[in-house]
């Protein structure tokens, strides 16, 4: 199973995107856990996670976690700003798909 750790400002705003990318995820047959925490919680618990996306309002953090990352999972990345706009789970869903694919 893959784990996913989404990461906003207190771990709320994203829950509804969250939702809707595990239904994605269900219909499509696909293996993954997706969930949010606060920066401050995410922070505590990286092992948790095979990928961590952050929200586009929390953009700004990307430099900082991959300096706690180092070389070492969770793969990084930023949720597309469109489809978190408009809370589109397929597309998230298919943005975690292409970075777990990558090596």
């Amino acid at each position: 199973m893959l784990k996913v750790m989404f990461v906003c400002c207190a771990g709320m705003s994203t829950s509804l995107l969250v939702e809707k990318v595990n239904r994605a995820a269900g219909k499509g047959g696909v293996d993954v856990d997706v969930f949010a925490m606060g920066e401050t919680e995410a922070r505590k618990n990286l092992s948790q996670a095979d990928i961590l996306l952050l929200g586009p309002q929390v953009r700004y953090l990307e430099s900082s976690f991959k300096k706690s990352i180092g070389d070492s999972k969770p793969k990084l990345g930023v949720v597309d700003m469109i489809a978190y706009g408009r809370m589109d789970g397929e597309k998230v869903l298919a943005q975690i798909m292409e970075m777990a694919e990558q090596t």
